[in-house]
């Protein structure tokens, strides 16, 4: 995977000069109300929706060679002649219900997780946009597949006070990006599970066993389709788990899972 570029893409020049420089004028004139800074460290910058050098250095992205159905980096460098597709020993013990796992970057203290934390409980909506557009870059050969897109849900409680589901805005981004229609009510989370914070992998398993389901009615939608589950972070890959769980037995025919970050177990 290649890393995504600071700046996210212009608007296409189809739309004619007329459009770019009305585009360009207004910009400059949000620029002056709001003066662009650093999505993590708030430090002033060029263009709105980016980082600085300091916050873009210290993003660890995840790039290939990664395990083909974790999408964990390898630790330690592959010979040539292992650097193609190829997966993981914790795969091959334990392999998870959805087909493929991609993310942007890992879950470390550092730019990634504040942008997580800053979206999911900063209200924060604004960076879905932009985190979006990297996720997309990140699972582009997951989402080239993928007929349908479906956020992890909140339960109904968790979800008024939060009044917003960060993986659905998530989700919205990627959509209009692929071109893959979204589904954000397909799958529902029937179970107001604690929080997974400080859970072992055996209990973050328990909690969300029997969270997740699919209206009768709905699964029509399902069948036969390629779903790419969306969520903010992937840590024991429990909730996505049990989420593709449900879509597989309503009918998907595949489901793969595309996450903004996710932990990385240090060898």
């Amino acid at each position: 995977m290649t890393r995504p570029e600071k700046t996210f893409p212009e608007t296409p020049a189809w739309l004619g000069p007329g459009f770019l420089a009305l585009r360009k004028a207004g910009a400059a004139a949000l620029n002056l109300l709001y003066p662009p800074v650093c999505l993590a460290c708030r430090r002033a910058i060029g263009d709105h929706g980016g980082l600085c050098p300091d916050c873009w250095s210290a993003i660890r992205f995840i790039e290939r060679p990664f395990c083909e159905r974790l999408g964990t980096p390898f630790e330690t460098d592959l010979a040539a002649g292992e650097s193609g597709r190829i997966v993981s020993a914790a795969a091959i013990a334990d392999p998870p219900v959805f087909s493929r796992a991609r993310a942007v970057a890992r879950f470390e203290d550092g730019p990634a997780k504040v942008l997580v934390h800053r979206l999911k409980y900063g209200d924060r909506g604004e960076l879905a946009e932009p985190m979006g557009r990297w996720m997309a870059r990140a699972g582009a050969e997951l989402l080239s597949e993928a007929d349908l897109i479906v956020p992890v849900p909140l339960h109904r409680l968790r979800l008024a006070r939060r009044r917003f589901n960060q993986s659905a805005a998530l989700a919205r981004t990627i959509a209009a990006l692929s071109g893959a229609p979204q589904k954000a009510d397909l799958l529902l989370r029937v179970k107001p599970t604690p929080p997974q914070v400080g859970l072992t992998r055996r209990l973050r398993a328990m909690n969300v066993q029997g969270a997740f389901f699919v209206l009768p009615e709905r699964r029509v939608e399902l069948a036969e389709r390629r779903v790419v589950l969306v969520d903010d972070v992937m840590t024991s890959g429990a909730t996505l788990n049990a989420a593709a769980r449900v879509l597989l037995r309503a009918g998907a025919r595949q489901v793969d899972a595309l996450v903004f970050a996710r932990t990385v177990a240090e060898s």
